[in-house]
């Protein structure tokens, strides 16, 4: 599966200089990861948003947001942001911030 390379750098330049994120090849695609935990990805054109259940539902009510269905069926907690939502700095900005305070709940992932 390709992914959008131009929406990674975008993603890349944001978060630059953050020594807690790094990116890993999952999905098809490009993850960015916080201290070990997926927070979000870029597959085909689309953002991977890891929002959490309690901002899922309001997550889908934003325009060009979609369940994350990679097998069928939907993914609690997470879901795909259309290009047409990405296309300023500060729509990326938004759903990053989203995305990463969500994670930043999280336990830090244990190393194997």
């Amino acid at each position: 599966m390709a992914y959008d390379e131009a929406l990674v750098g975008r993603i890349r330049a944001a978060l630059a200089g953050r020594p807690e994120i790094s990116e890993k090849k999952m999905f098809g695609g490009v993850a960015f990861l916080r201290d070990g935990l997926m927070f979000v990805g870029v597959a085909d054109a689309s953002l991977m948003a890891r929002v959490g259940k309690e901002l899922h539902a309001d997550s889908l009510r934003r325009k060009h947001v979609r369940p994350m269905d990679f097998t069928g069926r939907p993914m609690s907690g997470y879901v795909f942001v259309a290009a047409d939502g990405l296309r300023t700095a500060k729509e990326l900005r938004f759903w990053l911030e989203r995305c990463e305070q969500f994670v930043s709940t999280l336990p830090p992932r244990r190393a194997r």
